[in-house]
C-alpha cells in the first residue's frame, strides 16, 4: 500500500471496496472565467502537480500521471518529514523559484538520471511546494471526501500549524471575488499562467474534471507526437525534423491525428531528430493518421515517420473544429511530467451553449 493510501485511511488487498484518490483532480479548460457563488478562484501555477503524502516516515511525491517524484526533490521529501504533522495527504505544485518568478526551465533540469546532479540542483535551485488542497490529516483521514467548502479551512489551519517552519511549503491563495480572479488573469506571467475555478460544493474529484476549470490567456492542450515529416532543407548536410504530427487519445483508447505544429528552433532540430528517430516505430496513430496528398499538400510532405507514443508537448492554439486544430500550433513546453495516455480529446471538449438562446 502506498503512503496516500495509508494515510486516507484505506483498506489492503481484496477488502478495498473503492478506488485509491491517488489519481489528481483534473481541470476542463475553459475561454472564461466562471462566475457564481458555487466557484473558488486560485492562480494556476506553471509547475509539476503533486501529490504528496506522508504516513510516519515514508514520504510519497506523485504525479500527476501517477510517477513518483520523491527521487527528483529529496528536499521536499526532507522538509515534509521536518513538519509536525506525521499523517497527510497534500494537493499542489511544485515550482523552482529564479530571482522573482518560478522557472519552468529549472524545474525540468530536475528530471535527471543521476542521482548526484539531483542533489546539486536541489541545493542550487531549491523547490517549493504550493499547497492548494488537503486530502487527509492526522483530525480527518478521510477529507478528500468533504466538499471544497470543508476541506479549504482545513488546509488554511493545517497551514497554520505545520508551515512557518518548513519554508519550502507554502500556501496557494484563493478567493471567492470574481473581480480578484480577473485580476489574477490579467497578471498572468512570472510562474502563474492563468486562473483555476473549483466548485466548492463537491468533494475532491480524483481523476476527472467535474470540478475545476482552468482559463489562460491563451489555450493550450497537451498533445502526444505520433508522428513527424522531415524538412525540406537540410543542417550540415542531414536530414532534420521539420514538423512534428500530434496527436490525442479518444474513449476507446485510439490515438487520433489532430494537427501539427513547425514551430522548432533551427537549432534544436539536430538534436530533436535524432531523439524522434530512436523512436520510429509503427504504426504511430492507431486512429485517424495523416492524410496522402492533397490539394494543399505534395507528394513530398505527404510522407511521414510513425513514433512510439512516448513524447508529450503542450502546445498553444487558436480553433479546434472537426476533431483537429483549425491552423498550425505554436509549441511551449515539453511535457516530461505528463503520461501520453492523458493527452485526450476530454481535455478540451466544452459545453456547448445554446445559440437560440441569444436570438431574439
Amino acid at each position: 500500500m502506498s503512503p496516500v493510501e495509508e494515510s486516507l485511511g484505506l483498506p489492503s488487498g481484496k477488502a478495498r471496496r473503492r478506488p485509491t484518490p491517488l489519481a489528481a483532480m483534473e481541470a476542463r479548460s475553459v475561454d472564461v472565467i466562471p462566475r457564481g457563488a458555487e466557484w473558488q478562484y486560485e492562480p494556476k501555477w506553471d509547475g509539476f502537480r503533486c501529490l504528496l503524502s506522508r504516513h510516519g516516515e515514508k514520504v510519497d511525491l506523485r504525479s500527476k500521471s501517477g510517477e513518483d517524484l520523491a527521487r527528483y526533490f529529496p528536499e521536499l521529501v526532507q522538509a515534509a518529514l521536518a513538519l509536525k504533522a506525521s499523517i497527510f495527504v497534500l494537493d499542489g505544485e511544485i515550482v523552482v523559484p529564479r530571482g522573482k518568478a518560478f522557472s519552468f526551465d529549472d524545474l525540468l533540469q530536475r528530471i535527471h538520471p543521476a542521482a548526484s546532479r539531483i542533489q546539486k540542483l536541489s541545493q542550487e535551485t531549491p523547490a517549493l511546494f504550493l499547497a492548494f488542497d488537503l486530502l487527509g490529516s492526522p483530525a480527518d483521514r478521510k477529507l478528500a471526501g468533504s466538499i471544497l467548502r470543508e476541506r479549504r479551512p482545513a488546509l488554511e489551519a493545517f497551514a497554520r500549524a505545520q508551515f512557518k517552519s518548513q519554508p519550502a511549503f507554502r500556501l496557494s491563495p484563493a478567493t471567492a471575488s470574481y473581480a480578484i480572479a480577473q485580476k489574477w488573469l490579467k497578471q498572468f506571467g512570472g510562474g502563474s499562467d492563468g486562473v483555476i475555478a473549483k466548485r466548492i460544493d463537491l468533494p475532491y474529484q480524483a481523476g476527472n474534471r467535474d470540478g475545476m476549470q482552468k482559463i489562460k490567456k491563451f489555450r493550450s492542450a497537451d498533445c502526444v507526437v505520433g508522428g513527424f515529416r522531415y524538412a525540406t532543407n537540410r543542417i550540415a548536410n542531414r536530414k532534420v525534423a521539420g514538423s512534428l504530427l500530434l496527436g490525442l487519445y479518444d474513449d476507446e483508447g485510439l490515438l487520433h491525428h489532430v494537427g501539427f505544429t513547425s514551430a522548432i528552433k533551427q537549432i534544436e532540430k539536430p538534436a530533436l531528430t535524432e531523439r524522434l528517430e530512436s523512436l520510429i516505430a509503427p504504426p504511430g496513430f492507431t486512429g485517424n493518421a495523416p492524410g496522402g496528398p492533397s490539394r494543399w499538400t505534395t507528394e513530398r510532405s505527404a510522407k511521414w515517420r510513425p513514433l512510439k507514443p512516448k513524447l508529450v508537448v503542450e502546445v498553444c492554439y487558436d480553433h479546434f473544429s472537426g476533431e483537429r486544430f483549425r491552423h498550425g500550433t505554436s509549441i511551449l513546453r515539453w511535457r516530461p511530467d505528463k503520461a501520453p495516455r492523458q493527452c485526450t480529446f476530454d481535455q478540451l471538449r466544452q459545453k456547448a451553449a445554446d445559440p437560440m438562446k441569444l436570438l431574439k
